[in-house]
């Protein structure tokens, strides 16, 4: 049988041929590997170079090679934190003709490290849970895209530094199946699993010296069962709020946002009289605003400024008559018409700070937020940009 990669690029096979796929991976020499830290894994898994690019190699049999290969790219396309699978590998043979196993091909994730080099050195309380705080939020996302892991656990996990917190990347998706969506069973038979696994993890470090003294491994496999529901439920949980009370709904964006994660849109729907507004958020990829407030108004914003200007948007077309049967495009143009442009008009005149649009509508949408959280209910954009006018003034900002 010949051999054959299968890639995602067409450059990949000619960087890949002149790795030593004749030799079982164990028995690879160094002059082809990187040594860096690998984790616990059933199957026999090497760090080597090809090209300038720094892969995993990864041996098991052809039927989970291809599948956990095609399930890796479905998580990329999904956006989801996981390695990037690069090919796969097969018809391997040995110089005598026997056969070797095929190989699955990944990215190295750079900068990332497996948890037990995190723990040479034994990390503190806060450290550690920072960590399963990382690992609840890619389960939760895992779960929301409809995928169930199958086999959770630290040692098919990378964690690596994100912005002063961690960011936990999937590794291992051989065990695992994607569903259009998953029943509450199926996310409850994960978390369990989740939870035993890194009990077992936790004890294992316990017993090579490796963890805190102030660690309990049975009760911490248990709290990373609340942090995933507390999680989970801030994120799909449906909420009613009064009509007018609109920083509610800011207050829960907030929340989300906290967490490390952004609301695509708002699934806004009134009552028949009026008189309540409910919420579904729903969870994007960094960069999404941007290109939604582009899209709709023609404006250009950081991510942040474009995040805020939608959340406004979405809150104003919920009040908009015709909000169920005008397009978006065409409420999006009545919003900057009628709302965005005065509001920035009658500030900018009014104030010395030279910023752009974007900036200063956030600016005040910020402190209508202050104000009606102060107030306990909704402060008016108009009033709102004359406090912080006379605000500006009087802190010489």
């Amino acid at each position: 049988m010949p051999l054959e990669i299968s890639a995602t690029n067409p450059e990949h096979p000619v960087l890949l041929l002149a790795l030593p796929w004749h030799i079982p991976l164990e028995e690879w020499p160094d002059e082809y590997l990187v040594p860096l830290p690998r984790g616990i894994s059933r199957h026999v898994v090497r760090y080597a170079r090809a090209g300038d690019e720094v892969v995993a190699v990864k041996e098991l049999a052809q039927r989970p090679a291809l599948r956990e290969y095609e399930l890796l790219r479905t998580l990329d396309r999904l956006g989801i934190p996981a390695v990037d699978p690069l090919a796969v590998v097969t018809g391997r043979e040995q110089p005598d003709g026997s056969p070797l196993e095929p190989v699955l091909i990944t990215r190295h994730l750079g900068g990332s490290l497996p948890y037990r080099s995190m723990f040479e050195t034994t990390l503190r309380p806060t450290t550690v849970h920072r960590l399963m705080d990382a690992l609840a939020v890619l389960l939760v996302r895992l779960h929301l895209s409809g995928f169930a892991w199958g086999d959770c656990s630290l040692s098919n996990t990378l964690f690596r530094r994100d912005a002063g917190a961690y960011a936990a990347y999937l590794v291992d998706a051989e065990t695992g199946e994607l569903h259009p969506r998953l029943s509450d069973g199926q996310r409850e038979y994960d978390i369990d699993l989740a939870r035993v696994n890194i009990a077992g993890e936790m004890l294992d470090l316990e017993a090579s010296g490796a963890l805190h003294p102030s660690i309990d491994p049975i009760e911490f496999g248990t709290e990373i069962v609340q942090r995933y529901t507390d999680l989970w439920t801030e994120l799909t949980r449906t909420s009613v709020y009064p009509a007018g009370k609109h920083h509610y709904m800011e207050r829960r964006i907030r929340r989300l946002n906290d967490l490390g994660f952004d609301v695509a849109e708002m699934q806004i729907s009134r009552s028949p009289h009026g008189d309540t507004v409910t919420f579904v958020p729903k969870v994007v990829d960094a960069g999404h605003h941007q290109r939604q407030l582009l899209r709709l108004t023609g404006m250009d914003a950081e991510e942040n400024q474009a995040r805020r200007l939608l959340g406004d948007l979405e809150s104003w077309m919920a009040t908009q008559e015709d909000a169920a049967d005008a397009r978006p495009e065409v409420l999006a143009h009545r919003w900057v018409r009628d709302v965005f442009r005065p509001t920035v008009r009658a500030v900018r005149d009014r104030v010395s700070t030279p910023m752009d649009s974007a900036e200063l509508y956030h600016q005040v949408l910020e402190h209508r937020w202050y104000l009606s959280e102060r107030a306990q209910h909704d402060i008016g954009l108009d009033a709102a940009a004359d406090d912080y006018v006379r605000d500006v003034h009087k802190t010489g900002r």
